[in-house]
């Protein structure tokens, strides 16, 4: 399958809701490959100052490497961005001036077989975005009840066949452990009628793997803690901008938008913000990104 390449999404459109400032104080929760953080020094002429936050430290050794030529304006912390509180008070830093969240896993972490979280490869059934916490996929898929794991893939994955492929994992690990990624895709493969693996649009494997993806590594509890700190660290007139790739976090963000509106923030993005039609060609890991802005008050 064809590989691409490890490029921001919708960085146009983040430069504009965020408006990154010279002298600004910008923190990057989810630094990735430093690309939105390599944007915003650009377009301040490197000017800006940045704190970027992963827990992936494969992530912040390549983007220490990527943004070199600004390595006097920005801080790299592996750390969990639902800390960010306690992150700026140990950089002894009170307010900034925007927060930007990219969620999800990135095309680097996709393409890279061994950290199982992609079922076009055949790895260990892995998933952490940090490598240092116990919890796995494996663990989850040979130790939870029926039930447990049919919660999992109904709320966190959406997937209609939920019951059934949970029922084909307990049956399956009768035989054996379901230790790669590759016994859990033949599993789903068995569970769900081929029917309706014709009829879809995506990957028949796709919405179990991110239900796993996003239990593992805690997505949704995180994207919670660190969005409910975030808006008390803005500057009066300091942007929020949100990247989301499913409806679960999309859901989370407007919610809290529409919660905090009028009171502490001005909501910048009346309706949520899509990739160009052009940037999904080049990009098409780009398509279901969705963009929310916000604005102190």
């Amino acid at each position: 399958m064809k590989s691409f390449p490890h490029c921001p999404v919708m960085t146009e459109e983040v430069l504009y809701w965020l408006n990154p400032k010279p002298g600004g104080l910008y923190v990057d929760c989810t630094l990735g490959a430093g690309g939105h953080s390599r944007s915003i020094l650009e377009k301040t002429n490197g000017q800006a100052k940045i704190l970027g936050i992963d827990w992936d430290e494969e992530a912040l050794r390549i983007a220490k490497e990527k943004l070199n030529d600004y390595k006097h304006q920005i801080v790299l912390i592996r750390e969990n961005f639902k800390n960010l509180p306690q992150i700026l008070k140990e950089e002894k830093i009170e307010k900034v001036d925007g927060i930007l969240y990219d969620l999800g896993v990135s095309s680097m972490q996709l393409d890279a077989p061994e950290r199982g979280f992609s079922f076009r490869y055949t790895a260990p059934l892995d998933m952490r975005m940090d490598t240092g916490q116990k919890l796995t996929a494996a663990h989850l898929v040979n130790q939870l009840s029926k039930k447990e794991l049919e919660n999992i893939f109904l709320n966190l994955g959406e997937e209609r066949w939920a019951r059934r492929v949970a029922e084909f994992i307990i049956q399956e690990r009768k035989n054996h452990p379901l230790e790669t990624t590759r016994d859990l895709v033949e599993t789903i493969r068995k569970a769900i009628p081929a029917k309706v693996r014709q009829k879809r649009k995506i990957h028949f494997a796709t919405k179990i793997f991110q239900a796993l993806r996003i239990k593992v590594n805690a997505e949704l509890e995180n994207l919670r803690s660190g969005l409910e700190a975030s808006f008390n660290l803005l500057q009066r007139g300091g942007r929020i901008c949100v990247i989301s790739y499913h409806s679960l976090e999309d859901r989370i963000v407007k919610e809290e938008f529409k919660r905090r509106k009028g009171k502490e923030i001005c909501i910048l993005t009346k309706k949520v913000i899509k990739p160009s039609f052009q940037e999904i060609k080049t990009n098409p890991r780009a398509r279901s990104a969705k963009l929310r802005a916000a604005e102190r008050i």
